[in-house]
């Protein structure tokens, strides 16, 4: 005789689904730091692991015409922290402003903002697509995030995420699938000039298969990490310590 599964007993075996999906594969690529309970955690489970199935060759995000840029580009939210270290870091043009790279790396550096910029660099015309309900186009230059990384000895054994912090106090934990993916970039230019100090100057992250909210302004630090249980509330970052989804794919 044949059963009718119930709404609430079917939604019940889809984190057993997950794992069945996710039978081989490193669990850390498809969940998020921390699964939250209930409807919304299977959603996050769900909608990042069957992201990232599709996504698991490392497609490119679409790529823009020139004619398509925003010029100027949107601002957004924080436009000039009020740290009196980035302020001064402002006064002097960014002359002696050092990023930091530390935690699971070969061998820790600070590397300047003409060291950075003498690294590969990439070009991409991408679309900004922010939660509030806007978007825009633009073009970003900037050196692959994997380079830097790259500038530091490369990740050690353990390394599962790598912190961003920034100066207008915000942070962000990215596992390493997105940290590899090409189009990952810190960000010094925009539209063919010096990134301005609304857009983030003199850093900001692109990581373009995801929301806006992702994409942090006022790069501070880089931390690689095996865990990101020792920040805030242990979600993953700033946003989804506030609820926010930690995947934000787009």
């Amino acid at each position: 005789m044949s059963t009718r599964i119930s709404r609430r007993a079917w939604l019940a075996s889809l984190p057993a689904l997950s794992g069945v999906v996710l039978t081989g594969c490193s669990r850390d690529r498809f969940v998020p730091p921390r699964v939250r309970g209930g409807l919304t955690g299977i959603a996050d489970v769900l909608t990042m692991s069957t992201n990232r199935l599709l996504l698991s060759r490392q497609p490119l995000a679409r790529e823009y015409r020139r004619d398509d840029v925003a010029d100027p580009f949107p601002t957004w939210n924080q436009t000039n922290p009020r740290s009196q270290e980035y302020q001064r870091h402002l006064s002097e043009r960014f002359r002696n402003w050092r990023l930091p790279i530390s935690g699971l790396v070969a061998r820790p550096i600070e590397l300047s903002l003409d060291e950075i910029r003498s690294l590969p660099a990439r070009t991409q015309i991408t679309a900004h697509v922010c939660e509030q309900g806007w978007s825009a186009i633009g073009e970003w230059t900037g050196t692959p995030l994997q380079r830097v990384l790259h500038a530091a000895g490369g990740v050690t054994a353990g390394a599962r995420y790598v912190v961003i912090d920034t100066f207008d106090r915000w942070y962000e934990g990215y596992d390493l699938f997105e940290v590899e993916h090409p189009q990952t970039i810190l960000a010094y230019g925009l539209n063919g000039r010096d990134l301005p100090t609304g857009n983030g100057a003199p850093l900001r992250l692109r990581v373009e298969r995801q929301c806006g909210y992702k994409q942090l302004k006022f790069v501070r630090s880089i931390q690689v990490v095996d865990s990101m249980a020792g920040f805030g509330k242990g979600t993953g970052g700033l946003n989804s310590d506030f609820g926010f989804h930690w995947f934000a794919g787009v």
